[in-house]
């Protein structure tokens, strides 16, 4: 032990005890044997667990010294060029404070997997594109270990994991420019919900081919809602499929959250598991948090749920599993899984229950902005674009719309062409008789009087009066009716002011 905290170990193995000599090898005096760790006491968890964190591979005893300053609140040397890219994506991750229990995992499964294997001993100064890229090409192509390439939505969860830490990097001047920034990769579309058609449900069943998001029918999920109305989770099942509840959400369900009387429910938790264990946090967004009006139908449901629930061992929340704590959600996946399987309906994800309430809702006549609300979106966009399917049902009434439409005005031009004059070709030699003026005859039309003269092209000439006769130089002024010259009048007011 060299200090506190930081000392050296090898991998060396002492045969003569069948194991490592660890931090007691009689070589790690000499020069390059061995390299420099640091061990630190991380605050505790939030269940009050004690949190010890050991890291090595350090080259010397200064560089092991830093990082456990860093770890503890310090900052990193920018001169310390060996911080390998592995080492930073711990510190990042670790001092990534504002991130939900949830994401974090998802980060750290994608450091522990992916960026940590294949980056991980590269000194952060030393990445470039080229290496990045090469990993990325290399998780495109299937190996040994997975039978399949990492889907590009996958990859590009990845790379923003990896371009976050380098931005950071740059922030606390450890680089100077961010290598993923430049990396290819394919498009990475998110999938749109399908629908089980009768067509792709024979598919499925000839061929086990099955979309990767697919929505129940109205006919599907009655049936579904129906085989499971004798289970325990009928009531959590039915308010997801009819309210388009995330998982979480209808797991951190309270009775206090629930108003029988105005018809409300109110979403206010969440549920998420964490290492084995479930926890409450909130929504996932602060759109979320939101109200619903509950039809007659669920609030019967929840009235039945109330009346069942032992008096003995009351719980606040609805669907409680023992020591009256959330159910798991992982518990409420598989057995929704096997129910659906008993059902003989085509496969879905549970999520894709959200995914069947939102088109079913817009199926029933709803706006697109009722729904979004509904669903605790932030922006219309994602409700749009993801969420609402396009039931058979719908699409049917759509084509038949426009085809009304469409038809509705080819008749109407049709009605106009059969009324419109039509010259009889046998007479097309006749000419018409001349005006009394001289002019030729433009009206065409015998079903309507003639309108009177007409100008030269054709149009009627509004009627015409003859002139006035005009009045010059009479002392008496000119009689009733006629034409006068235009001198300067005056009013009488005005002439009795000049």
């Amino acid at each position: 032990m060299s200090g506190p905290g930081v000392f050296k170990r090898c991998g060396c193995v002492n045969r003569a005890e069948g194991r490592r000599w660890g931090a007691r090898c009689p070589l790690l005096g000499t020069r390059g044997h061995g390299s420099w760790y640091f061990a630190a006491e991380l605050p505790a968890a939030r269940d009050g667990r004690r949190q010890r964190l050991r890291r090595g591979g350090f080259r010397s005893h200064a560089a092991a010294r830093a990082a456990q300053a860093y770890w503890l609140g310090g900052d990193v040397d920018p001169d310390l060029s060996l911080v390998t890219v592995g080492q930073w994506l711990d510190v990042w991750l670790a001092t990534r404070h504002a991130l939900r229990p949830s994401t974090r995992k998802i980060y750290g499964q994608h450091v522990r997997d992916y960026l940590r294997p294949w980056l991980g001993g590269f000194p952060l100064r030393e990445l470039t594109a080229g290496r990045v890229q090469a990993m990325f090409t290399a998780l495109l192509r299937a190996n040994p270990r997975r039978d399949r390439p990492l889907a590009p939505g996958t990859l590009h969860r990845i790379r923003g994991v990896l371009h976050a830490a380098l931005n950071a990097a740059i922030r606390r001047g450890l680089i100077t420019q961010n290598p993923g920034r430049w990396v290819e990769l394919p498009s990475g579309r998110r999938p749109r919900a399908v629908v089980w058609t009768e067509p792709r449900v024979g598919l499925w069943r000839a061929t086990g081919q099955r979309p990767p998001i697919a929505v129940w029918t109205a006919a599907q999920t009655a049936a579904f809602l129906r085989h499971a109305r004798g289970h325990q989770l009928h009531p959590l099942l039915h308010l997801t499929a009819l309210l388009g509840l995330r998982r979480g959400e209808v797991l951190g369900l309270r009775w206090c959250d629930i108003d029988l009387h105005a018809a409300t429910l109110t979403v206010s938790h969440q549920v998420q598991e964490l290492d084995g264990r479930t926890a409450l946090c909130p929504p996932k967004t602060h759109s979320g948090a939101r109200t619903l009006a509950l039809d007659t139908g669920t609030l019967a449901v929840l009235r039945r749920l109330r009346a069942d629930t032992p008096a003995a061992a009351p719980s606040e929340f609805l669907f409680a599993g023992r020591q009256c704590k959330p159910l798991s959600p992982g518990h409420v996946t598989r057995t929704f899984r096997r129910l659906a399987e008993q059902a003989g309906l085509p496969p879905v994800r549970f999520h894709d229950l959200r995914h069947g309430a939102a088109s079913l809702s817009l199926a029933a006549g709803n706006d697109l902005k009722t729904v979004q609300a509904m669903l605790g979106h932030h922006s219309i966009i994602c409700t749009a674009d993801t969420y609402a399917s396009v039931l058979p049902g719908l699409a049917r009434q759509a084509a038949e719309a426009t085809a009304t439409l469409v038809l509705r005005g080819e008749r109407s031009m049709a009605r106009q062409r059969a009324l419109r004059p039509r010259r009889d070709p046998r007479r097309a030699h006749e000419t018409k008789p001349a005006r009394a003026d001289g002019e030729p005859e433009t009206w065409s039309d015998p079903r309507r009087p003639h309108p009177g003269p007409t100008r030269r092209d054709g149009r009627p000439q509004p009627a015409h009066h003859p002139a006035k006769p005009q009045v010059r130089g009479s002392e008496n002024g000119a009689p009733s009716g006629t034409r006068t010259p235009n001198p300067l009048v005056k009013s009488q007011l005005l002439c009795q002011l000049s």
